[in-house]
């Protein structure tokens, strides 16, 4: 008996963000293929227009998007764009977010309020996300709890400690965007099954 090729289904995920805060790096560090960067170099140009507040040192930014793809199962492939972070550049966001499946907000607790505006932006849209916390340098200054209150989050928000330089913990985070997109689903369906 011959087995024909398992054609995989891809999905869209976003990795979206305030400046600064690892997207570039989580999808380097968990793409398959060598990701899409777009990634140049600050000039003085962004002095005044790009808020550098906790990431003083950052030297490089994202101007487009970053581009990757993990082969999650056999059936299964995630297509990861990273959003550029700057304010200068969300005009591109509708157009990342059209066909999404759902969506990564990675955050530093230093600085939580610098992700907000992208919770914000899919909680409008009603696309499923989840909170990565990027540990940089291992620090766990807090726990998911007091992030999501902290976040004002919907309880089913999965929000999870993250190190986005090791790929193991990047993947762990896109299944829970995976998990909390199944959970909406079925809660849809449930709801629409309940109304007849």
């Amino acid at each position: 008996m011959n087995s024909e090729p398992v054609m995989p289904t891809a999905l869209k995920i976003l990795i979206a963000g305030g400046f600064g805060v690892g997207k570039t790096t989580m999808v380097g560090s968990v793409s398959e293929v060598p990701p899409l960067e777009t990634e140049e170099r600050m000039t003085e140009a962004s002095l005044g227009v790009d808020d550098l507040a906790g990431v003083e040192g950052k030297a490089s930014t994202t101007v487009a998007m970053d581009f990757g793809r993990i082969t999650i199962a056999p059936e299964l492939v995630l297509y990861l764009f990273g959003t550029p972070g700057q304010d200068r550049f969300w005009f591109m966001w509708d157009d990342l977010a059209m066909g999404a499946l759902g969506a990564v907000v990675l955050a530093d607790t230093r600085r939580l309020q610098a992700s907000f505006a992208s919770i914000d932006f899919f909680e409008e849209r009603g696309i499923p996300f989840a909170v990565g916390i990027n540990c940089f340098h291992g620090r766990r200054d807090c726990t998911p709890e007091q992030v999501s209150a902290a976040m004002d989050l919907d309880p089913a928000t999965p929000v999870v400690l993250c190190d986005v330089r090791d790929r193991a913990s990047s993947k762990h985070v896109l299944l829970s965007v995976l998990e909390a997109a199944r959970a909406r689903a079925s809660a849809r369906l449930a709801s629409a099954g309940g109304g007849h």
